[in-house]
């Protein structure tokens, strides 16, 4: 459990400073992402997901 509390600060650290160095980027990056279509928003999530669950499994290994 305290792996995951770890990780989720950790999450909040990265977008924490992605909103704080380039404010205007993530801004234009959202207005972006509510023009997708649903269907890619999904899918680049579960790659995503895919993805965070592969490199945790190669951490720790």
């Amino acid at each position: 459990m305290e792996v995951l509390w770890v990780a989720c600060g950790l999450v909040l650290v990265i977008e924490g400073l992605a909103y704080a160095a380039f404010p205007e980027q993530m801004r234009r990056m959202m207005r972006q992402a509510l023009e997708l279509p649903e269907g890619t928003l999904r899918m680049a999530g579960l790659l995503a997901a895919i993805v965070g669950v592969a490199v945790v499994w190669l951490a720790r290994g």
